[in-house]
């Protein structure tokens, strides 16, 4: 569906035809304006009549249309075209979801398609039309400032996983042993999930943003350059966080699992002690339970004590050598 539509003559909105094609020829007539057209999960009929309009490269509409892409930037004959995946990250749930949003750029005209929720268009949009000394540099302006509001939230998100890691990182730690073993490495292994899902969004941008801060690239103004270079650095940034995260989840995990290893082996020697004083009484009275009428001091009257008290001791001085060798 068409979320807005709109033209922008030195930086600020005009009302225009509602025909496509009028308001693109109005646009192109005037020289100094272009057209914005922001659009909703389209289905391919409604995108046809905004491919026929501008000519959108047969490639790039399917991309924008069946969504599940990697950032990117294409160049066509007569259109830019660039795929952008905003993030979510739900704190309540710590799951990181990530939308897609396409942009297309041209000649006096943007095109911007949107899956999913999280995408920062509408918040974009209001502010560049509230500061139109940025609006008028054209679409090169609006592709910069849908990049810049990506990027940024992913540096938000990077901050609240960090956060989170840091109270994953204390229970792990803790002096109790990180509580239930299974549920804590349960909890590492999905919490390495949702980084590696804010990984695939981030990684592959650094090409197209690395790209759009350097020349030669189509329908994108020289000016433009170093606003897209200092995307470029806060992705850098975010990749280094998130590549940061990644490596200290796998460090914590393998601390997690080396404490369970401690863990089972002190079990197994306090396991291994009461078995070894269990064994000494067991021989004993295994060897004196046996059924045979001459066995030395079977018939004495201190026999049954001694035994017993031989036991004791032995039993006794088991424990005291287990206990100072720290297995008990």
């Amino acid at each position: 569906m068409i979320v807005d539509c709109a033209i922008y003559q030195d930086g600020r909105r005009t009302d225009g035809p509602a025909d496509f094609s009028d308001a693109l020829d109005e646009a192109r007539k005037s020289g100094d304006a272009f057209l914005w057209i922001g659009l909703h999960e389209p289905t391919e009929r409604e995108f046809d009549l905004v491919r026929h309009e501008f000519g959108l490269h047969p490639l790039a509409i399917e991309d924008a249309l069946r969504a599940h892409q990697r950032p990117k930037l294409e160049v066509y004959d007569d259109s830019l075209f660039a795929v952008l995946k905003p993030v979510v990250y739900e704190s309540s749930s710590d799951t990181v979801s990530t939308d897609e949003l396409m942009v297309f750029i041209g000649d006096s005209f943007v095109v911007t398609v949107r899956h999913g929720d999280s995408a920062p268009l509408a918040d974009v949009r209001s502010r560049l039309e509230a500061d139109p000394q940025i609006l008028a540099h054209g679409p090169t302006a609006v592709l910069y400032a849908i990049s810049d509001a990506v990027v940024d939230h992913y540096i938000d998100v990077a901050g609240e996983l960090q956060v989170d890691l840091e109270e994953l990182e204390t229970e792990v730690f803790a002096p109790s042993g990180g509580g239930d073993s299974s549920n804590t490495a349960a909890s590492i292994y999905t919490f390495k999930r949702q980084v590696l899902e804010f990984r695939r969004a981030t990684g592959p941008l650094t090409a197209p943003m690395t790209r759009l801060a350097g020349a030669g690239v189509p329908f994108v103004h020289q000016e433009a350059q170093p606003f897209f270079r200092d995307v470029a650095d806060h992705l850098t940034r975010v990749n280094e966080q998130v590549e940061g995260l990644d490596r200290l989840l796998s460090d914590i995990l393998s601390a997690h699992l080396a404490q369970m290893g401690v863990r089972q082996n002190d079990d197994m020697r306090k396991i291994s002690a009461w078995a070894a004083m269990a064994a000494v009484p067991t021989m004993v009275a295994g060897i004196y339970g046996m059924n045979f009428d001459h066995m030395p001091e079977l018939h004495w009257a201190w026999t049954y004590p001694a035994v017993v008290l031989f036991m004791a001791l032995a039993v006794f001085g088991l424990h005291r050598q287990f206990k100072r060798r720290g297995w008990l």
